[in-house]
């Protein structure tokens, strides 16, 4: 996969980097960890600038995320309310916690989307809790674009400072995310197996 994402930043620059990254929060297996290091190590070579490696990598992560938030967003409240009282037990869900979800959103949503953009794995499903409780857009693009930012930054800076040895990067997150998603399984796992219908 990465020999596949070099040759796209070699022969699109900062539009491959852009189109990667929506591709990347759209389809969460295809990993910032990888492209945005491997911007950097272009950028370190003077091909691409880094300043500009950086702003086409939050550009393309952030056209996904608004994606994600203007999906949720339609969906609604409403109809989240009908999927969770006929499907409940697979969504580990009952409407008490999506009222309690919605005031704790609405108390903490800079912190829930700025810190949530630069956790692996979860930056990507962020937008759909946000958008599902209809968190202000003007908030949530602020916040989003701020976090969004900080990541791409920080993996872009990693790959122009470490050049050839940037799939250290991946070598580090990838076991963080792989916890993550195995936390997760776990806890759906959990979750279904445990949940009785509020009387």
């Amino acid at each position: 996969m990465g020999q596949w994402i070099q040759q796209l930043i070699e022969q699109l620059g900062y539009l491959g980097i852009a189109v990667l990254m929506l591709a990347e929060t759209v389809f969460p297996p295809l990993p910032s960890e990888v492209i945005m290091p491997l911007a950097g190590l272009r950028a370190s070579r003077g091909a691409l600038s880094l300043p500009g490696v950086i702003a086409a990598g939050a550009s393309g992560a952030m056209a996904g995320n608004l994606a994600w938030y203007l999906a949720a967003r339609a969906i609604g409240v409403d109809r989240l309310h009908c999927l969770v009282e006929r499907h409940g037990r697979w969504l580990t869900l009952d409407w008490g916690e999506v009222e309690r979800a919605q005031g704790w959103l609405h108390r903490h949503d800079a912190m829930f989307v700025c810190l949530g953009r630069m956790m692996p794995s979860v930056r990507s499903v962020v937008s759909i809790p946000a958008g599902l409780l209809r968190m202000p857009l003007p908030r949530f693009l602020l916040w989003s674009a701020l976090g969004t930012t900080a990541w791409t930054a920080a993996l872009s800076v990693a790959g122009y400072l470490l050049g050839q040895r940037y799939t250290a990067v991946d070598r580090y997150l990838g076991p963080i995310s792989t916890a993550i998603i195995v936390v997760f399984v776990l806890w759906y796992g959990w979750r279904v197996a445990t949940w009785k219908h509020p009387a």
